[in-house]
């Protein structure tokens, strides 16, 4: 299924009802929060604990996200810092503060002096797109056209291997993996506008 843009999807998500829009969205935003609550110390229960918690914050305060403010990236990234911060409060694991923080505060602090996490939530946040992508575009090929891609354009295995071992030409390889690229760059510009699979990168495994 053609995945929505990501504006199309955030206005979606101002209908709490549209469980289509809200299991897209915790698809692929989970991993990530998940990620950066570990980065950050939490256990595996507590940082399940924080993405529940960021969804709850989400559906509160998705009214607020204005587009011309900036990208909504940008935005959750925000809210799930100062959830991993408050949480950390709250453990006492930081200098104690105002303890529990409204949706309104998580929405105005701002992560001061955290460009790296926010940085490494980006490159995070354009894997899992990837990941994303090739979950929805692998059923439409031949199991040959996607490993013929896979293993020369992620694994990075030279095309003359890959090729005697799937029985193909060296030109079929390099076909099916403009097939597969293509159908992987405009399901991840039909999710964001920022994080395009661009012909001149390699892609590798898990970025």
């Amino acid at each position: 299924m053609e995945p929505s843009t990501r504006h199309s999807l955030v206005l979606r998500l101002r209908n709490l009802d549209d469980d289509v829009a809200w299991a897209e969205f915790v698809q692929l935003y989970e991993p990530l929060v998940f990620r950066l609550a570990k980065s950050k110390g939490l256990q595996d229960a507590d940082a399940q604990d924080l993405c529940q918690e960021l969804f709850r914050a989400v559906a509160a305060a998705i009214e607020r996200w204005d587009p011309a403010k900036g990208k909504f990236r940008a935005w959750l990234f925000r809210i799930t810092r100062n959830l991993v911060v408050n949480f950390l409060v709250r453990q006492g694991r930081q200098p104690r503060g105002s303890g529990r923080t409204s949706v309104l505060e998580l929405l105005e602090a701002q992560p001061a002096g955290d460009a790296g996490a926010e940085a490494e939530f980006a490159a995070e946040f354009k894997r899992r797109a990837f990941h994303w992508a090739a979950e929805q575009a692998k059923p439409e090929f031949a199991d040959s056209t996607w490993q013929a891609f896979w293993l020369t354009g992620v694994e990075n295995r030279p095309v003359a291997e890959v090729a005697a071992e799937l029985g193909l030409t060296e030109g079929a390889i390099y076909v099916a993996r403009c097939r597969v690229l293509a159908r992987l760059r405009k399901c991840v510009q039909g999710l964001t506008e920022d994080s395009g699979l661009d012909d001149q990168e390699r892609v590798e495994s898990g970025v």
